[in-house]
């Protein structure tokens, strides 16, 4: 199978950048949120993005011009019933995704291959709420997606080999390298990356430095490109402390306890990037 539509749930950072990864790889694209407020800012954020990547001569105006016009937005979930392969993109909650995805096999062929972009949550658990688990897969892409090269294929105990290899196969077309990981909270990268971020947090709450010393410290004496707490900003601090709590329930391993700090931050509204202002500020 070859997949030529695609679609997208949650026009936020994640659902945007993976719509705009895939029109500009040449797929139709329909991209599903509850508002069209949601949709118009999603797709305000891809056209700055392609602009950006116009004005820096690494995209054609040409190009960007036609992946802008493959992306169709909508509220309405029906207009998923033809598309080869969907992608559930919304907030790290298994609630929430668990809801999506019920909603999604109603509505897609049978022969459509549904994934989740999820971060942390347990693949196997995603599809064990699906009529057809052996269709279901993760695909986990890293922010800013059409950038960040690397995806995560998470495969749940269901999941099928046909239904693998598209993915893999979708993922190359995508000009982006694909790693195979089993079924685990927080999978690869997350798995070593976001308690590194909670860690940088509970230096920071004890005062052993300041934020930015802690960034340049990983910077500079580890050769990161950026700093855990910067980067928690950039991926959004209310992300990493769900993670964060879904390695404390599925491992029962105290060392994942989310430092109180980063939990204070997220009651504030503090998110990051997305709110204008997380660890650090910005305008």
């Amino acid at each position: 199978m070859t997949i030529q539509t695609l679609g997208v749930i949650g026009a936020g950072t994640m659902g945007n950048g993976i719509a705009q990864t895939a029109a500009v790889s040449g797929l139709k694209v329909v991209l599903i949120d509850v508002t069209e407020q949601a949709l118009a800012k999603g797709m305000a954020a891809v056209g700055s993005s392609l602009e950006r990547l116009v004005a820096k001569g690494k995209l054609d105006a040409a190009v960007r011009d036609a992946a802008l016009a493959r992306i169709e937005t909508s509220t309405d979930y029906q207009r998923l019933a033809a598309v080869d392969l969907v992608v559930e993109a919304a907030t790290e909650n298994l609630e929430l995704k668990t809801r999506i995805l019920k909603q999604i096999e109603t509505i897609v062929s049978p022969s459509t291959i549904v994934a989740s972009n999820t971060s942390s949550i347990s693949i196997t658990a995603l599809a064990a709420t699906l009529a057809e688990p052996a269709r279901f897969i993760g695909m986990h892409f890293f922010n800013p997606v059409p950038l960040m090269p690397l995806v995560e294929i998470i495969r749940g105990l269901q999941t099928s080999d046909a239904t693998a290899a598209t993915v893999a196969e979708l993922v190359t077309r995508f000009e982006k390298s694909p790693i195979n990981v089993r079924n685990s909270p927080g999978f690869v990268v997350n798995r070593i990356l976001v308690p590194m971020i909670n860690e940088a947090f509970f230096l920071l709450a004890e005062g052993v430095a300041t934020a930015e010393e802690i960034d340049a410290g990983m910077r500079l004496g580890a050769n990161h490109p950026i700093g855990p707490l910067a980067l928690a900003d950039l991926v959004g601090l209310d992300v990493c402390l769900a993670v964060m709590e879904v390695f404390v329930e599925d491992f029962g391993d105290p060392k994942y306890r989310p430092c109180p700090l980063l939990r204070e931050y997220v009651a504030a509204g503090r998110l990051g990037r997305k709110t204008g202002r997380g660890v650090y500020e910005y305008a």
